[in-house]
């Protein structure tokens, strides 16, 4: 090649901050001697070419960054997981990828399940020990959240529901709804024989889906509050779709991995959805809305409730 076609690419070498912005216009010059461009017309179509790919990959990566941002934010939300300081804390929004969080959390969980199968672990020891990493994982964010609704609705006068349920003291049928969620968990997963893990995945992917659907579709009370952040930042009932594609994918991930439990599958992802919607629709009916507390209740009696429904899908079919 001719002596001329090193010069742009010497030069770049001798200061590379200056070869961050012509880094187009050398690609550009190289594609242009090996295709044989030698006309100014034809290099100035390869530099336009060039140029629209550059913002192309220059959206992508904004995209990237801003997803990347996105997610820590939800997963420092949503779990006692470090996080880096530097990373972003701007929680609006978290509450979309809420579904995914719990799908990390299931994986986490069901990882935890297998390790200690592979100890030795009793059945019944391992349940419990899976169900109390539960808690800890999520800080208790949300049995926090049921417990105080428990209170609230326990309360005949409907007036003073709310004010119960801010009072930070635990209450007696707090602290019975906390006890009934942690047996029926334990006792369930107890009872599940194969793929535990997909399960507790399912199970606290549905769950937090239909909390996305109860900041969607109904009223939130209290003018302030952690709930406060995700219902201002509610957009679109769109905003439910990508997380209802991913729990869908558990069910397919099911059939792809036991053709013959695909009866099992299908109950997963109705059952999910259906117990996901209704528990958030009877929360709403009590209140005549939602608040923090009762997105976690959600959260809670959903989880709770999917894995009694999984484990008795699975003896029977």
């Amino acid at each position: 090649m001719p002596l001329e076609f090193y010069s742009p690419l010497w030069h770049n070498l001798q200061n590379p901050v200056g070869a961050l912005g012509r880094g187009t216009d050398v690609i550009a010059t190289i594609l242009a001697q090996v295709l044989g461009a030698s006309t100014p017309k034809a290099q100035k179509k390869i530099r336009i070419d060039m140029a629209s790919y550059q913002r192309f990959t220059d959206r992508g990566f904004e995209f990237l960054r801003s997803y990347g941002t996105a997610l820590a934010a939800a997963v420092a939300f949503y779990t006692c997981l470090p996080v880096p300081e530097a990373w972003t804390r701007d929680f609006r929004g978290v509450a979309r990828l809420a579904p995914a969080i719990g799908v990390m959390i299931g994986g986490l969980l069901g990882l935890l399940d297998a390790c200690l199968q592979l100890l030795g672990m009793p059945v019944l020891t391992r349940s419990a020990l899976v169900v109390v990493a539960w808690i800890a994982l999520t800080g208790g964010l949300h049995l926090d959240g049921a417990m105080d609704t428990a209170d609230g609705l326990a309360v005949l006068d409907p007036n003073r529901r709310l004010e119960v349920m801010a009072d930070s003291r635990t209450g007696a049928f707090g602290a019975m709804a906390a006890v009934a969620l942690m047996l029926l968990k334990t006792a369930a997963l107890h009872d599940l024989e194969a793929y535990r893990w997909l399960a507790i995945m399912a199970a606290a992917g549905w769950s937090r889906w239909g909390q996305l659907v109860a900041i969607a579709r109904y009223p939130y009370l209290k003018a302030t509050g952690m709930g406060a952040i995700h219902k201002a930042s509610a957009r679109s009932p769109l905003d439910l779709l990508p997380g209802l594609l991913l729990l869908l994918g558990l069910s397919a991930l099911q059939i792809a991995l036991a053709p013959d439990r695909w009866r099992l599958a299908a109950g997963m992802a109705t059952g999910g959805g259906a117990i996901a919607v209704l528990t958030g629709a009877w929360f709403n009916r009590k209140l005549g809305g939602h608040t923090g507390d009762t997105y976690g209740a959600v959260v809670e009696w959903t989880e709770a409730l999917l894995l009694c429904l999984l484990t008795g899908l699975g003896n029977w079919l």
